[in-house]
């Protein structure tokens, strides 16, 4: 077993199985060097200034001051322009309205991303409904949403985006095939669900209250976990090759947060034990690893996409932007 560590997060990365592992990796990490490098030359084209992203925090969320951190660093790495605006925790809604209408109004910002989660006392599907469907880079403006589901979309969640450009770079085939999605979230779930179906695949959007969930996944093709409970599907929900996507970031800093079936790891104890915390994806890695055909690490997999998606995102909202003229929206 081979153990490295990511210097800014200080968690454990664990990079090997405790059984023998039969299944590919699709590296996430390659795939999003390259996007990031080709929006880094697609905004480099453009005309006047690097297309500008607005993030909007509200409070000082731990993980979401980490996600906000590494999502502009990216953007700066790649030329573009990155900006923050905080807000506290008990910011008013009207408040978090207004910096909204802000972003819309301003000449010099393309992009609008609300750091998820927001604290209690906000509905989200109210500041989505606020925002420029066209500057609308996670895509979860309804205008997108409904996009997406028709099968022309504008712009697209990135996980999701992240997702199919990863089976893509591995042409993993998709028209005919079965897929199940774990998971049925607005930012997610049901996008990738709407993804795959435009694509001619047959899906199956499974969640909380899904009867039988192993069988019905040992039906499919291609397996996308994305429900946010570290471990939970097994080798006996994996039909032999299938195809296997992790979109979990379970971090854990107690051992009997793990389930049952992960808690005897030793490489999970060692790992809490010297760190003091680890992350773990929704798929149990050691055991799916010895029956699926392709399978996503974590980290490593998704989550890098995710942020390669938003500079792309970005990037064509600036196009978009500069063929209709440079005035506010």
């Amino acid at each position: 077993m081979h153990r490295g560590k990511d210097p800014k997060k200080g968690f454990v990365i664990l990079r090997s199985v405790e059984r023998k592992t039969t299944a590919r990796i699709l590296d996430g990490t390659d795939l999003a060097r390259r996007l990031r490098e080709e929006a880094r030359a697609q905004a480099a084209d453009l005309p006047g200034p690097p297309p500008g992203l607005r993030v909007i925090l509200v409070g000082g969320d731990p993980a979401s001051e980490a996600y906000v951190s590494s999502k502009t660093k990216a953007m700066r790495e790649a030329g573009l322009r990155a900006e923050t605006i905080r807000l506290p925790a008990d910011a008013a809604p009207q408040a978090l309205l207004g910096e909204i209408d802000r972003a819309n109004q301003s000449a010099e910002i393309d992009g609008i991303l609300v750091q998820l989660p927001l604290p209690p006392g906000h509905d989200p599907r109210r500041i989505f409904d606020a925002l420029d469907p066209r500057k609308d880079v996670d895509g979860f403006h309804p205008e997108n949403v409904g996009l997406l589901h028709q099968g022309r979309p504008g712009f697209v969640p990135c996980t999701p985006a992240g997702i199919l450009a990863l089976l893509d770079d591995y042409a993993i085939p998709i028209a005919g095939r079965r897929a199940v999605v774990i998971g049925r979230s607005e930012i997610v779930g049901k996008p990738v669900a709407a993804l795959l179906t435009a694509r001619d695949a047959t899906v199956t959007l499974c969640h909380s209250k899904t009867r039988d969930l192993p069988a019905i996944c040992r039906e499919a093709e291609i397996v996308v976990a994305a429900i946010g409970r570290a471990g939970l599907v097994t080798e006996e929900f994996v039909r032999e090759g299938a195809t296997v996507i992790d979109v979990g970031i379970n971090r854990l800093t107690d051992i009997d947060a793990l389930p049952p079936h992960l808690r005897t790891r030793e490489r999970l104890r060692q790992a809490i034990k010297e760190r003091g915390k680890v992350l773990v994806g929704d798929v149990d890695f050691d055991r799916v690893a010895a029956v699926a055909g392709w399978i996503t690490p974590v980290p490593g997999g998704v989550g890098p996409l995710t942020v390669a998606m938003l500079l792309k995102n970005t990037v064509r909202a600036a196009r978009l932007r500069a063929s209709r003229g440079a005035g506010p929206l």
